[in-house]
């Protein structure tokens, strides 16, 4: 059966065929013959699947010699699994209705009968111990259905292979910068003291979804953030129905997004008049920002960048424990990062060109704090940032 969509695809079949290859080297190496993938990104990386049906269990099957991957979805959703999968039809696993919310029977059961169907439960079998939307029960129902197979945590394996970006997801990302300067700059606009925190998300949301003339946006891994006055000392904070009030400053964290890719950008704004401390203290996180930015080149490692950055922060004396950024791409909720490299002291990842990262400075005071973030690209000699947009507290009187 050589049936495939007719749906024009996202990438071409010899770049998903290049990244299967990856996948099957790095399985190799550390002896895997069959891979679960399980993580909603990594999903759409091997097959192109797409869809708001990760809330239950679904994932790709790689096996160290198959031309293509396996999807495994709920029958309900092959008809979207066939309309943008690159694999032929006959790959596509549909599992039946009768497993769904109908314990102790569960879809896993259905991949334990179709791992034996083929004969590959005395396998070495990859999975992806930490992704979200794989549960414990999950887990349980092959360690109980294939007692002859040993099951390893894959470590991310498609997540790093995910890490390196090809021209053609540099170019969605990009897209993706557009729509988030447009949410940006939409939320500068409309913010004002006495409008209510909900509607400047409306404002926010609205355009992000609109998109430009050219390509429309599609919905974020995370809402846009929005903490506000004594908020902005905290982190993840939603939005509310208050109205926001003169005097105080708002941290907003969004992203555009394009076919699932994402370009994060945070940038504070202080409603009324000048405050030299927050003005000051967010002069010199954009300096820590850039020297970090600065240091972005192949062949230097994320600690570089860190070092780079906490060098400015000691220099004047401000405190920062987490992270400093994240590799990202494809996102779907709850989460835009890949859970691979991060931007802190000690880890050794070599930058390479077309690793993506968000880059966050973010300084918390216990009562106030200011925020600035950047999307970054490793070229082939430096960096380039996504977004084009100015880091300092914008001020609207």
């Amino acid at each position: 059966m050589e049936n495939y969509s007719l749906i024009k695809m996202l990438f071409s079949k010899e770049e998903y065929k290049q990244r299967l290859d990856t996948i099957k080297k790095s399985m190799q190496e550390k002896g895997i013959d069959l891979l679960i993938s399980q993580d909603t990104p990594n999903i759409n990386y091997i097959t192109g699947y797409d869809a708001w049906s990760f809330y239950y269990a679904q994932c790709a099957i790689v096996h160290v010699d198959a031309d293509e991957p396996l999807l495994f979805v709920r029958a309900q959703d092959v008809g979207g699994a066939y309309i943008n999968c690159y694999i032929k039809h006959e790959n596509i696993i549909a599992y039946d209705e009768k497993y769904i919310h109908t314990w102790p029977t569960h879809p896993y059961d259905a991949i334990v009968e179709l791992i034996k169907k083929r004969k590959w439960e005395n396998l070495n079998i990859g999975l992806e111990m930490d992704a979200h939307y794989f549960t414990a029960y999950s887990y349980k129902k092959l360690l109980d259905g294939l007692p002859n197979a040993k099951l390893i945590d894959s470590e991310r394996l498609v997540n790093w292979v995910r890490v390196v970006k090809s021209d053609a997801e540099i170019n969605l990302m990009k897209k993706a910068s557009k729509i988030t300067e447009l949410g940006m700059n939409r939320a500068f606009e409309f913010i004002k003291p006495g409008i209510r925190q909900n509607d400047l998300v409306s404002e926010i949301a609205g355009t992000l979804i609109k998109g430009t003339n050219e390509y429309g946006g599609d919905y974020s891994a995370i809402v846009p953030l929005l903490p506000t006055g004594k908020g902005t000392s905290a982190s993840h904070l939603t939005w509310s129905d208050n109205k926001f009030v003169e005097g105080e400053a708002t941290i907003i964290e969004l992203s555009g997004v394009y076919r699932r890719y994402h370009c994060p950008m945070a940038r504070t704004v202080l409603l009324g008049k000048p405050d030299q401390k927050k003005i000051d203290t967010m002069k010199k996180t954009i300096e820590a920002l850039h020297a970090g930015i600065d240091v972005t080149k192949p062949g230097n490692t994320a600690d570089d960048v860190a070092q780079a950055f906490w060098k400015v922060l000691d220099k004047y004396g401000i405190e920062k424990k987490s992270r400093t950024g994240y590799s990202i791409g494809i996102g779907y909720p709850p989460d835009w990062g890949e859970h691979t490299l991060n931007i802190s002291k000690g880890d050794k990842t070599v930058l390479k060109k077309n690793i993506c990262f968000h880059m966050i400075a973010v300084m918390q005071f216990g009562e106030w704090g200011v925020e600035a973030s950047e999307s970054v690209r490793v070229t082939e000699t430096g960096s380039e940032l996504f977004c084009n947009l100015p880091k300092e507290l914008h001020i609207k009187s």
